[in-house]
């Protein structure tokens, strides 16, 4: 039996109590009457409107995991992002948790590859929202420039009625986005054990000074080709 009042109730990281990020949720919202009207109007604004930005994921900065740091900052990586979301989600009544997986997007730069040391993004993470009597899969993560700029097409659409997640491929039929290893839904975001796998996947090369020198480079030449 799922306890759905822990996904609903404000955290830490899900800080709807935080005004600016409770006004913007009830903002976004506003004249839409139905639970599905409400979730994808939140989907898109935080899809659209907060900028993909793969340079903040650092387990070892847990505030750069807050809603209302990523509202205030505009800019949020795949899980960051799945949090505001669930956050808004949360604010206005609606049921919502992050739900983690590892994931190979075949279309980033071998840039993003290198830097990385590896095409596996551990700990990838994408909203799910419980809308009449089932959780459906959301993935904000590309807004509309990194989608362009990335060529990351089809672009994530949500419905209201129908999981919205990376698709297996393309628009030409090649490979896009690759399910791994499952990770669990979590009402919380378990930032522990975040970091102890960053620390062992990817410790020379985000958790040093090379991380450093990614937030300086722009998204472009970070992201793309």
């Amino acid at each position: 039996m799922e306890h759905f009042e822990d996904y609903l109730k404000p955290t830490y990281f899900y800080d709807f109590n935080h005004k600016p990020v409770y006004n913007k949720a009830f903002e976004i919202i506003n004249g839409l009457d139905t639970v599905k009207e409400k979730a994808i109007a939140l989907f898109y604004w935080v899809r659209d409107e907060i900028k993909y930005n793969m340079s903040t994921y650092n387990p070892s900065v847990k505030m750069n995991f807050r809603a209302s740091v990523t509202l205030r900052r505009k800019n949020g990586f795949c899980v960051s992002k799945s949090i505001l979301l669930s956050t808004f989600a949360r604010a206005v009544g609606i049921p919502a948790r992050i739900h983690l997986c590892d994931l190979i997007n075949h279309k980033v730069s071998q840039k993003v590859i290198d830097f990385m040391g590896t095409n596996v993004m551990y700990y990838h993470g994408y909203s799910e929202f419980f809308i009449n009597k089932k959780w459906l899969k959301l993935t904000p993560s590309f807004d509309k420039q990194t989608a362009i700029k990335g060529n990351f097409f089809p672009m994530v659409e949500f419905d209201g009625e129908n999981d919205a997640v990376f698709p297996p491929y393309d628009n030409d039929g090649n490979r896009f986005g690759e399910y791994l290893e499952d990770r669990g839904v979590h009402a919380d975001l378990p930032l522990d054990d975040i970091e102890e796998l960053f620390k062992e996947k990817y410790y020379d090369h985000i958790l040093n000074a090379k991380f450093q020198q990614m937030r300086k480079l722009d998204d472009k030449s970070v992201l793309h080709k």
